[in-house]
Order: structure tokens, then sequence, then C-alpha cells
């Protein structure tokens, strides 16, 4: 089956004054056109340098791509150059990261900003590019469009400025949008209407969505599948219902039952997590995982089919976590 988006095969890694530490790699990760996808693991599992992978723009070197392909639309992304990428990003696929404060130039207004960007991208007149500023900015549902493209960022609230970004990542006609945590720095109310707006441009636009986030409850929120990424490797994947309910591999249970259920409850990490052993060439989870076996520390496991779409990578082989 050809997907919109595909990544087969893909290594990455860093070279650092310590050795070389590779940072991703992943067998398969597909989306299909208007789809939403979930990609979900804590913090330094490699989320990021994905997306940032994606887009290439890693600094090469220290960057080092090994191998793979990352396809969209039927072109491997990884065999562009710089100038072919330039076609690519903005235009087709657009990212939207997760503080919007370093993201704005705080010397610019917003309307400036999103006017500059549409004009390089679209070839526009200025007068045309306020036009479609007007518009895009209506389109994220911030009131008085008039008044917000003449204020600085320092001047909008976090949510607004996150609306800002989102307009920004949309304004030139994007296919594929990667949102990298954009709730992250945003309370629980502003967190649920920055999903709801994702949800509904997703919807009315058709565009295809790489949603990242730590918190498994945000992706169920917005998405259709959902992959697990554990140092780099994808340890799980299916559709929400599949993973996020019925969940196989131990990291995934784990992340599961570290979301506190209310204000009293309180997390044991000793019975989320194991430590001491370390693997030699084994499962990346092998030193905290509770369920570990002897297989585990020398033989790393793949992704296998269970059932359905749902894919897990662990010497288990379908035993389900208990959520």
């Amino acid at each position: 089956m050809n997907h919109y988006f595909e990544i087969k095969d893909l290594k990455v890694g860093f070279k650092t004054f310590e050795g070389y530490k590779r940072a991703l790699d992943i067998e398969h990760l597909a989306i299909n056109k208007g789809e939403s996808y979930g990609l979900i693991g804590e913090s330094g599992a490699g989320k990021t340098v994905l997306a940032l992978t994606i887009l290439r723009l890693l600094a090469m070197p220290p960057t080092v791509v090994e191998s793979g392909q990352i396809i969209f639309a039927g072109e491997d992304l990884l065999t562009k150059s710089e100038n072919e990428m330039r076609l690519f990003r903005g235009k087709r696929i657009s990212m939207i990261f997760q503080d919007p404060m370093s993201t704005l130039n705080p010397v610019f207004t917003v309307g400036e900003q999103l006017r500059q960007v549409i004009q390089n991208n679209r070839g526009l007149a200025k007068k045309e590019a306020e036009r479609v500023a007007l518009e895009t900015i209506d389109l994220v549902k911030l009131p008085d469009a008039r008044n917000i493209i003449h204020k600085y960022p320092h001047e909008l609230s976090g949510g607004q400025r996150q609306r800002i970004i989102i307009a920004i990542a949309l304004s030139c006609g994007a296919e594929l949008l990667i949102a990298d945590e954009p709730t992250r720095n945003l309370d629980v109310t502003i967190q649920a209407g920055i999903l709801k707006l994702i949800a509904e441009l997703q919807r009315d636009l058709k565009v295809s969505v790489l949603f990242i986030a730590n918190n498994p409850g945000l992706v169920s929120a917005v998405c259709n599948q959902v992959a697990i990424l554990q140092e780099g490797k994808i340890v799980e994947k299916g559709t929400v219902r599949e993973v996020l309910r019925n969940s196989v591999h131990p990291y995934t249970t784990a992340l599961l039952r570290a979301i506190p259920k209310s204000k009293q409850d309180k997390i044991d990490l000793k019975k989320l997590i194991a430590s001491g052993e370390v693997s030699n060439g084994g499962c990346a989870y092998f030193s905290r995982c509770l369920r570990r076996q002897d297989i585990c520390s020398s033989k790393c496991p793949t992704l296998n089919l269970l059932g359905g779409t749902h894919f897990a990578a662990c010497h288990l082989n379908g035993e389900r976590g208990e959520l």
C-alpha cells in the first residue's frame, strides 16, 4: 500500500566528543492523507529529532543520517537538495514548535511576520499578503484580526501566540502539519481550545497531522493512529483504541500508569519502573522493565503484528498490559 507519508528504516545519530550516539532507529511509520497520527514518548525519546529530520533542519554534521527513506507524496525527502527542500518547507510541510515565544520574533508585529511568510512562499504583493494574513487569523479563531496583526508577541497571551504559530504554519497551504507538543506551556483550559482547533482544522482543511506529545490523553483527543517512541525506536503502534486501551509493551503501560487519575493519586515509581541492570545490545527498555526476561538483555525485539493494525516490539508476544 502506498501511503501519503512514510518513513522506512530511518537511522539518525549524532557525532559527539564521547563518540557516536544513535538517536533514531525507526523501522516503519506511515500516515495516510488527511489522517491525524500521534507520536508519544517521554522527554529525550527522539520526538523532536524526528520532526526536525523530516524537515531537514538538523545541522549536518554533527547529525548523521545513516540510512532510510522519508517519503512524502511519492518523493524521498532525504534525497533532496537544500534548494529543493525549500519548496517543501512551509508550502507543503509546516511545523508548530513547542514554544511560540522562541519561534516568533519579538521586534516585529505578528502581522508583519505572518505577511513575510506568505510573501516569501506564495509570491504575493504586500497588500494581497495582508488580506491572506487576516483570513488566516480568522481561520484560527482569533477575534478582531485587524487589531491582532498590529500587536507584538509579548502583547498576546500564550494561547493567542500559539494560534498565531498555527496560522503561520497553515498560511501557505501546507498538506502535512507537524505539531511538536503545541500545548506544552499552556494551562489546561487553553490546551483544550488548541486541541479542538487542531482537530477542526485537520477535518476542514483535510491536512495530515503528526501530533507529538508526552501525554497520551492529548493524543487520544485528536488522533486516529498512534505510535509509542522509546529511545528513538517505535515500540508499539496501532489505532488509539488498540494501543492505549490494550497496551502490550511495558513502556506503554508505564506511560499510562504515570498519569494521575486525581489530585490525591500518588504515583509509585517502584511499581512503574525497575532499575539496576543494563542490556548488552538488547531491548532499550531492559534496565527499567519490570517484566524483563533473559532474552531481553541480548536480543532487540522487532515490531510484530498482534492483530488488526496493532504492532508491538516486545518479547512478551502479546501479554496484555494492565491499565
